[in-house]
């Protein structure tokens, strides 16, 4: 009669188990958990540990399989010898053994291994990549098999194992939430700037656009002097140039230009088309991002922008959108200040023409601009007429309150974000 294992040898093989059950379940905690960006990074350092991760990563239904495997293998063998030992040596009180062995394996092999796991994700994952992977060509049959039972019941409920990679790809949103979570991971100011060029995607270039009113260009019909003085007060590199009004365009002034764009201007007017660049139109709906490569690809800084009709509504340039990116600096700051006042029970004082999305980025506000640009588009939108001075109206968290009309248009105005 063959004689039963020692006392010694079982209890030595539980050990085994249980650490060979705690070194699945922190693989399996590690792997799932780790950054595939930090992954990447290692892999691109030369480490093999790292792109075996990602390989396995790749196919997470094998590796589940693999981890699930063993970690079953290993718990169920566990539980056996206890099983034994309390039979041959305890007076068979399995039960009791059975409540010793849940303790031990879910403090030893569950909770420790895997909390570790946890808290350094990546270091498990590369470590416990190579004994994976052999795991996943050793159970190749074994997996082949579960994996294909569990695809049968993933389809009952039409899903997809191979739909877990498509959990990497974050949306708009999701990349904005990232980056607000970095905390200091990411500077401040570079938090902004990505969060700009993110946001980016969803803007034309109405959004952005210098309106008719506020374009700085030169009339040709003006005197020599007037002109000088505005290619000398300007803060931008090229100017249009037009004929007594800007639907009227002749072409846009280089500034390097400028001497001889005076000397013609005083000289000869019929020849200034020469030393002008042609004028580049772009419609207003244009996606910022697409006028911004187009720009690139054309070799142009500067464009009129037009709507469905082919009517001037605005300009816009390069610096226009790098500003959009790194937001507004310097003088561009003070002149914000000076379009809006605070005042001191936290409303502002500004005029009608004032855009909302530079309102709500200097005051960090949300007043709806998906349909107007302007206050006073979005005003005379909601009250569906030509606004009067002294009417105060709420538009969801925010009061207008109108005290100077213009020509039919709010020249004064008074906004408060309500608490």
């Amino acid at each position: 009669m063959q004689e039963d294992p020692s006392l010694i040898f079982l209890i030595s093989t539980l050990i085994f188990l249980l650490i060979l059950s705690g070194f699945f379940s922190g693989s399996e905690t590690g792997m799932m958990a780790a950054n595939k960006i930090k992954l990447k990074n290692l892999s691109k350092k030369s480490k093999t540990s790292a792109k075996r991760a990602l390989t396995l990563l790749k196919r997470p239904d094998q590796l589940l399989s693999a981890i699930l495997v063993g970690n079953n293998f290993a718990n169920i063998l566990a539980s056996a010898i206890v099983t034994i030992i309390m039979l041959d040596y305890f007076g068979g009180n399995v039960l009791l053994g059975s409540i010793i062995l849940t303790i031990i394996i879910l403090i030893f092999s569950e909770i420790t291994p895997k909390t570790m796991a946890a808290i350094k994700p990546e270091s498990f994952a590369t470590r416990s990549s190579f004994i994976l992977n052999i795991l996943v060509v050793l159970f190749k049959p074994l997996i082949f098999l579960t994996n294909f039972l569990s695809r049968l019941i993933l389809k009952i409920f039409k899903l997809d194992a191979k739909d877990a990679t498509l959990n990497d790809n974050l949306n708009t949103e999701e990349l904005k939430t990232l980056l607000e979570e970095s905390g200091d991971l990411i500077p401040k100011q570079y938090r902004k700037m990505l969060s700009s060029v993110l946001g980016m995607e969803e803007l034309v270039v109405e959004d952005i656009m210098i309106p008719t009113s506020e374009i700085i260009g030169i009339d040709i019909n003006l005197d020599y002097k007037n002109a000088k003085k505005i290619i000398e007060s300007t803060p931008y590199t090229r100017l249009p140039v037009f004929k007594e009004s800007i639907d009227n365009m002749i072409g846009v002034l280089h500034l390097k230009d400028s001497y001889s764009f005076l000397d013609m201007l005083n000289k000869d007017k019929g020849n200034l088309e020469r030393i002008l660049q042609k004028s580049y139109f772009v419609s207003q709906s244009t996606l910022l991002m697409k006028q911004l490569r187009e720009f690139l690809s054309s070799n142009q800084s500067i464009a009129l922008v037009v709507d469905e009709y082919g009517e001037i509504e605005g300009l816009i340039s390069v610096e226009d959108i790098f500003k959009e990116i790194t937001g507004k600096f310097g003088g561009d700051k003070k002149e914000l200040e000076r379009e809006f006042t605070k005042l001191k029970d936290g409303a502002i004082l500004t005029d009608g023409n004032s855009r909302i999305r530079d309102l709500n980025n200097y005051l960090n506000w949300k007043i709806p601009e998906d349909s107007s640009k302007t206050i006073n588009g979005l005003i005379t939108e909601y009250l569906d007429q030509i606004p009067q001075a002294n009417l105060c109206i709420e538009i969801q968290n925010y009061r207008f309150e109108i005290l100077e009309l213009e020509d039919n248009l709010i020249s004064k105005i008074k906004i408060k974000k309500r608490a």
